[in-house]
C-alpha cells in the first residue's frame, strides 16, 4: 500500500489560543488554551453540554469563534472555511448515504476535490484495506453491520489523507463488544499513519485505554489536561475525580504535614495520612480538604505500614464476576465503596466488624469545596 503509506500524511500540531464562543447570551467556550502534539491521539472529555462538540466543530472549520485563535502549525486557521483545512470528520450518526454503496461513499470526498477516477478506485481500495473491509465495496450500506458502517466512515475520513482526524463519539451507537474491538481499530490506524487525532467521548473508558492525553472540559472549560494515568491519579477536583472514574469523598481537617509530602488529616472516624493532588497547593493547618479514595485502592487486607483504617460493616454487596462492590458504613463516618479482585468468597452484607485499608499514596487531598 504504497499510495497509502505514513509519508503521504503529514502530521500537524494543533494550537488553540483563549477560543471563546457564544450563542445568544450563552457561553459555550471560555477562553479555551489547548496545545495538541503532531501524531497525538488526543481526547475532549465531560458531560453533555460541555462544550466538547463546540470545539471539535471549530477546529473542523464547522464553527466561527467570537475570541481566540486556531493554529495548524503556526498557520492560523480561524476563519478558514472547512474545506480548506485539510481535516477527516467522523460522526457520531456516522452520515452515509444509504443510496450509495460503500466504495462511492468512501470516495465521496475525493470526487469533490476533482481526483482523478483511476486515482480515486485506487484509494478507495486502498482505504477499504486499512479498515478491513476488503472485497465490500460494492455493498449497500443497509447490508452493513453497525461495525462495519463504522468502518466505512472511518474510511471515507482517512481516503483524503487528512492534516488531522476528528472524530465526534465516534462509537456510541455500538454494542459494548464492537465498542472495544473498534477502539483498538482506530487507535491502531492513528498511530500506523502517524494521524494527529481529537476525538470527542463521554466514555471515561474509551479515553482511558486510548489516549496519548486527554483534556476534562465542564461548563466550557478545559479544568484538567494531561495522560489518563496523571489525570486518573491526581485529579484537581471533586468534579474530575468523579468523572473520570469511581471515587469515595470523605471531607477532613488539615492537622499537620507528615513525612514524605504527606499530610495528616482529621476525619469524623479517623486521622488519615494523604498526598496533594498537585503540587503547587500548600495546605495550612485547620484547613478544610477533600479526600478522593478510589475503591479498588481499599483493601480488606492488612497493609504493613499503613496508618489508615477505616472500620465498619457492609451494607449492599454488588458481585461483577472479576470483581465485587462493597458498600461498607464506617464506624462514625460515611459509607464508602471497597472493590475486591477476583473474591472468593464474596462477602455479604452484615453486622459483622470489618475493616478496610489504604496506603497514604492512594489517598488525595482537594482543595475544600
Amino acid at each position: 500500500m504504497q499510495c497509502f503509506g505514513l509519508e503521504l500524511f503529514s502530521m500537524v500540531h494543533i494550537s488553540i489560543r483563549d477560543l471563546t464562543k457564544r450563542f445568544g447570551n450563552q457561553t459555550v467556550l471560555d477562553r479555551v488554551s489547548l496545545d495538541i502534539g503532531e501524531g497525538e491521539l488526543f481526547f475532549l472529555l465531560g458531560p453533555s453540554g460541555c462544550g466538547k462538540t463546540t470545539l471539535l466543530r471549530h477546529l473542523a472549520g464547522f464553527y466561527q469563534p467570537n475570541e481566540g485563535q486556531i493554529l495548524f502549525d503556526g498557520d492560523d486557521v480561524t476563519r478558514l472555511p472547512a474545506h480548506k483545512r485539510g481535516t477527516g470528520m467522523m460522526f457520531q450518526s456516522y452520515a452515509l448515504w444509504p443510496h450509495l454503496n460503500v466504495a462511492q461513499n468512501i470516495a465521496f470526498g475525493l470526487e469533490e476535490r476533482n481526483r482523478p477516477r483511476p486515482e480515486i478506485e485506487h484509494r478507495v481500495a486502498e482505504a477499504l484495506e486499512v479498515v478491513k473491509l476488503d472485497g465490500l465495496g460494492t455493498r449497500k450500506i443497509a447490508q452493513l453491520s453497525g461495525g462495519q458502517q463504522q468502518r466505512v466512515a472511518l474510511a471515507r475520513a482517512l481516503v483524503v489523507r487528512p492534516r488531522c482526524l476528528l472524530l465526534d463519539e465516534p462509537l456510541s451507537n455500538l454494542d459494548a463488544k464492537l465498542r472495544h474491538e473498534m477502539r483498538s481499530e482506530i487507535r491502531r490506524i492513528c498511530k500506523e499513519f502517524g494521524l494527529t487525532a481529537i476525538y470527542v467521548t463521554h466514555d471515561r473508558d474509551e479515553a482511558l485505554s486510548m489516549a496519548d492525553r486527554l483534556a476534562i472540559m465542564d461548563v466550557g472549560r478545559v479544568v484538567q489536561s494531561g495522560t489518563p494515568e496523571e489525570v486518573y491519579r491526581n485529579p484537581a477536583s471533586r468534579m474530575v475525580a468523579e468523572f473520570i472514574g469511581e471515587s469515595c469523598f470523605i471531607p477532613g481537617t488539615v492537622q499537620a504535614h507528615a513525612a514524605d509530602g504527606l499530610y495528616e488529616v482529621q476525619t469524623s472516624f479517623a486521622t488519615l495520612r494523604a498526598r496533594l493532588s498537585s503540587p503547587d497547593w500548600q495546605p495550612l493547618h485547620g484547613e478544610k480538604t477533600l479526600l478522593s479514595i478510589r475503591p479498588e485502592a481499599l483493601t480488606f487486607g492488612h497493609l504493613l505500614n499503613s496508618p489508615n483504617h477505616f472500620p465498619g460493616h457492609i451494607v449492599d454487596t454488588t458481585y461483577l464476576g472479576s470483581t465485587a462492590q462493597y458498600k461498607l458504613r464506617i464506624q462514625n463516618g460515611p459509607e464508602i465503596m471497597v472493590s475486591e479482585v477476583n473474591p472468593s468468597p464474596v462477602r455479604q452484607p452484615s453486622d459483622i466488624p470489618v475493616r478496610a485499608m489504604a496506603m497514604p499514596q492512594d489517598i488525595v487531598m482537594l482543595r475544600g469545596e
